[in-house]
């Protein structure tokens, strides 16, 4: 079997296979890490079998609006980005960064121990595989490398879901993040459910995870089953509920100081949520803990946002003092200003901060309202002498 499996390959899974290839992935010593149903959401948590996935789940987003739904099928992926990323696995929201222990001599400076057990995502969308990349260069693409990333980062196994069912909220196709997945992934899933038939077609997008199929009870599919995946995909693009132009962010950025900002400080509670659901976000704060005795003390590392008074906090008091100048922070460097520094977009469309956004602030509405608006020149008064 394994002669017919090498990157770029197609083949074919039946509900069995799926969950073959789980029990294959844990059998090489992964905690396998995939999409369940809790407490009326989808979030990601560590999986055993095909039996643990949210099969015929799926759901509805739209502005501050998140509701799962029974599907009229059995599809394991048939909704749309789940409320969590990946970014707590490989960017923790708490990290130890560092130890200090009284001794005869003084203090014992210590790192903590940052060997990570093998992981493998199931079921990371395109959209996430992107933002996962943007991190990549984050934490890992400079000369400083981020070393609790690094450890979490160095193995880990993507299985990712090509997606069929957009949301509501999703544009990752406007913003060239998706529905299909393009690349950093072992191996590709597109789910064909249909009558009398639940298969998976699987593109092998590494040696490592064509090493991982030949272990995999699996059939070729025909010319008809690789159609229907690229319809499915074709038919996702064609669906999503928002789109953003790619060059309304540069226009909006001419307008800042146009009065839809103060609009936005109305309406915005600054409370955060966009920063924690976004998959790209990593402000971060630290804080330091003593014992009581005075003999211990720790550094740890938490998630922080820009919409946090405190962030920009220096020795005279905060740089954005206003909720205005915290949102319009956050618009231009998610969408304008990452680019200055990364050379990419630090946005990648999953729709998240709209749907999580308490009062259903919409970025896509609002970066075209402001684009709209072409900054005006100064008018200035003649002077007649």
């Amino acid at each position: 079997m394994s002669g017919d499996v090498g990157v770029g390959a197609a083949l074919l899974l039946d509900r069995r296979g799926v969950d073959a290839l789980i029990g294959e992935l844990r059998r090489r010593g992964r905690r396998v890490i995939g999409p369940v149903v809790r407490d009326g959401v989808i979030v990601h948590d560590e999986i055993e079998s095909v039996a643990d996935l949210p099969a015929g789940w799926g759901d509805e987003q739209d502005g501050g609006h998140y509701r799962l739904h029974r599907r009229d099928d059995d599809a394991l992926f048939g909704f749309a980005a789940p409320p969590e990323g990946w970014k707590r696995y490989l960017f923790p929201p708490r990290s130890l960064l560092v130890t200090a222990r009284r001794t005869d001599d003084g203090f014992a400076v210590e790192a903590p121990d940052l060997e990570v057990e093998p992981v493998a995502f199931f079921g990371v969308r395109s959209c996430d595989l992107q933002a996962i990349e943007i991190q990549d260069r984050v934490f890992l693409g400079g000369d400083a490398v981020e070393p609790v990333y690094a450890a979490r980062r160095a193995d880990v196994f993507v299985v990712a879901v090509n997606c069929a069912s957009p949301g509501g909220t999703c544009f990752c196709a406007s913003m060239g993040a998706g529905p299909a997945a393009s690349g950093g992934f072992d191996l590709a899933l597109t789910e064909l459910v249909g009558p009398g038939r639940q298969d998976v077609l699987v593109e092998v997008g590494s040696e490592a995870g064509a090493d991982v199929m030949a272990a995999v009870p699996h059939r070729h599919p025909t010319a008809e089953d690789c159609a229907w995946a690229e319809a499915l995909i074709a038919g996702a693009a064609a669906t999503m509920g928002r789109r953003l132009d790619r060059g309304a962010p540069r226009r909006a950025a001419a307008n800042l100081d146009h009065p839809r900002w103060d609009d936005l400080a109305e309406r915005c509670l600054a409370c955060g949520n966009c920063t924690m659901v976004c998959p790209t976000c990593f402000c971060s704060t630290t804080e330091d803990r003593t014992s009581l005795g005075g003999d211990e003390a720790e550094r740890w590392r938490t998630w922080e946002s820009c919409f946090s008074l405190d962030l920009s906090h220096l020795h005279g008091g905060p740089v954005r003092a206003s909720v205005r100048s915290r949102y319009r922070q956050w618009l231009l460097h998610k969408l304008v200003t990452w680019e200055d520094q990364f050379g990419t977009s630090g946005c990648v469309g999953c729709g998240r901060c709209i749907t999580w956004c308490p009062v259903g602030i919409d970025l896509t509405a609002e970066i075209e309202a402001l684009a709209d608006e072409v900054a005006r020149p100064v008018q200035h008064l003649e002077v007649h002498r």
